[in-house]
């Protein structure tokens, strides 16, 4: 189909324990290697799903590096098409639950009598920006605007980040309505430094990097040099991957969970065809 693009995720080889050893601690040898990824996380869900169909629901490349570093480096990029029009009075828990749910559905609705297979799992993901007001932050529509908003981050005590992820999967036995689907809302605190300058501001908004992004900054993956909104934090007060748009503790506890039920429910088919 032409709106699937499957993508891998680079790999560098993993780092080795012999290669460094003998190596000078100075040497430009060693210190490539340290920055080399490791291997994949060896846990069975995450090997039953590999080779598998799994999809991120999202354009965002700060999401499929993060799903990367958990070795899910083999994607299908299938973004949902239909707009975010829920209402900005929903609680921002809700309004980012029911974006991210329905990201997912979409996807998952039309993937699962694809042509080429349905999917062994669709992972979506919203993420929003929250003024000490309450107020959901928009992407920045202009340069003023984008200033203006930074300022306001900036001359506040601090303000929220909301992320939610939902993950869904095929169910293996005949019950309604054929799929499991787990989600969660993280929630974490930003506080802007207070020495931040109108000056970095302006330098910071014309660099663009904040321009496609809710709330005008944007963070680092770690396997990037991306992410220089970093420059504007003082501090963090929870996951720091939550800010740059996908919480990998719970996604990874989501994805085990969503593959688990699957299990649980087919082994209870089981029990009930043997009665």
């Amino acid at each position: 189909m032409s709106d699937v693009k499957y993508t891998q995720a680079p790999v560098e080889p993993p780092p080795s324990y012999e290669s460094t050893a003998s190596l000078p601690t100075n040497s430009p040898t060693a210190k490539s290697s340290i920055l080399r990824a490791p291997l994949p996380l060896d846990l069975p869900f995450l090997t039953s799903i590999r080779g598998r169909k799994v999809i991120l629901a999202s354009a965002s490349p700060r999401r499929r590096q993060l799903l990367a570093q958990i070795g899910l480096s083999e994607l299908y990029i299938i973004p949902s098409t239909v707009p975010e029009a829920f209402p900005k009075t929903l609680s921002p828990f809700e309004y980012v639950l029911q974006t991210a749910t329905q990201k997912a559905m979409t996807v998952y609705k039309a993937q699962i009598n694809s042509p080429d297979g349905e999917p062994a799992l669709v992972i979506a993901a919203d993420t929003v920006v929250v003024s000490p007001r309450g107020q959901i932050l928009e992407k920045p529509r202009s340069e003023a605007d984008h200033i203006a908003m930074l300022k306001g981050l900036r001359d506040s005590v601090s303000h929220k980040v909301y992320t939610a992820v939902v993950v869904m999967a095929p169910l293996s036995s005949a019950r309604d309505p054929g799929y499991a689907v787990e989600s969660t809302v993280e929630e974490t605190t930003v506080k802007f430094g207070k020495d931040v300058s109108d000056e970095l501001i302006l330098s910071y908004v014309r660099t663009r990097e904040g321009a496609d992004k809710a709330g005008g900054y944007g963070l680092s993956t770690f396997t990037t040099i991306q992410g220089i909104g970093a420059i504007l934090v003082d501090r963090i007060e929870g996951s720091f991957d939550n800010v740059v748009g996908l919480p990998l503790k719970p996604t990874l506890a989501l994805i085990e969970k969503v593959l688990q039920d699957d299990e649980d429910l087919v082994d209870e088919f089981a029990e009930a065809e043997e009665e």
